[in-house]
């Protein structure tokens, strides 16, 4: 099994930019794709973008498309959120997720595997 924990969540006006943190133990990180998800106060846990476990497959959610960007380091067993252009809608809890190869697409019931999450604040 995979252990995940997030990091680098945090308050920040409008327009500015927060990179978020996801370290994995337990398991090596290039066992699995790769996802990060959103919710927001009130609504539904919803997909912001996911990586393959070769960083070859990429996909983002329209809302973020162009202003956030998925990486990995499977060296370091991190997966990475750059969020530039922040907006008072992206205002959330920040979740990243493990899914076995080949399994880890836009729903979160392909992914086994959450951190606690990492809130996200972003004042107009």
């Amino acid at each position: 099994q995979v252990q995940l924990v997030e990091s680098g969540g945090g308050l920040v006006q409008a327009g500015g930019s927060l990179r978020l943190s996801c370290a994995a133990s337990g398991r090596t990180l290039s066992s699995y794709d790769m996802g990060w998800f959103r919710q927001a106060p009130g609504k539904e846990r919803d997909f912001v973008a996911r990586i393959s476990w070769s960083g070859s497959g990429i996909v983002y959610a329209d809302s973020v498309k162009g202003r956030f960007t998925i990486s990995r380091d499977n060296a370091k067993n991190t997966v990475y959120l750059q969020m530039n252009s922040l907006k008072p809608e992206d205002t959330a809890v920040y979740y990243c997720a493990a899914a076995s190869r080949g399994y880890g697409g836009v729903v979160e019931y392909n992914y086994g595997y959450w951190g606690q999450g990492t809130q996200v604040t972003v004042s107009s």
